[in-house]
């Protein structure tokens, strides 16, 4: 793997850096602040959960507890093709809250650069999972907001059922 070559100048110290763990998802680069991030591993069983969106790929035993595992591949355009050897679980973590994301790649971590705002032209449902974008001279790298991924918890079905 080479290592992504920062597009800003090195020498500009007004760029606040953080270190991230880069993924991929699809044929898309987006970057998780290694803060909000629990863990990397492989792939555990999961467990399918009937009536939930698309995004919500199902439950996990993680650590002896239960893990949602998303799937953001269909809400950020990407295909959502199944889980390959290369696939990863990335578990986000903020404020007592984690999820698990599927990525289909981890390329390794990197200081980001100062996070620009997406072109208002491609401003989707999608960008709302996204703080906004890294330029590199390879193509940017889209960062994810990961309060906004946790948050997505907040659009299951509330329902249960009673005897």
């Amino acid at each position: 793997m080479t290592e992504p070559t920062l597009a800003a100048d090195p020498g500009d110290d007004a760029a606040p850096e953080s270190d991230a763990v880069i993924v991929r998802l699809g044929a898309g680069r987006f970057a998780a602040d290694l803060t909000g991030v629990a863990e990397v591993g492989r792939l555990p069983a999961l467990t399918r959960v009937p009536g939930v969106p698309v995004w919500l790929a199902g439950v996990a035993n993680w650590r002896g507890r239960l893990l949602p595992v998303l799937d953001l591949r269909p809400l950020l355009g990407a295909d959502a093709d199944p889980p390959g050897p290369r696939a990863r679980l990335v578990v986000l973590t903020d404020d007592g809250v984690s999820a698990g994301i599927i990525v289909d790649a981890v390329d390794g971590t990197d200081a980001l650069g100062a996070v620009e705002e997406f072109p208002a032209a491609i401003a989707d449902r999608g960008t709302d999972l996204l703080a906004g974008q890294v330029p590199y001279d390879d193509g940017p790298i889209a960062v994810l907001d990961i309060r906004a991924v946790l948050r997505l918890r907040d659009e299951l079905p509330r329902t249960r059922r009673t005897a």
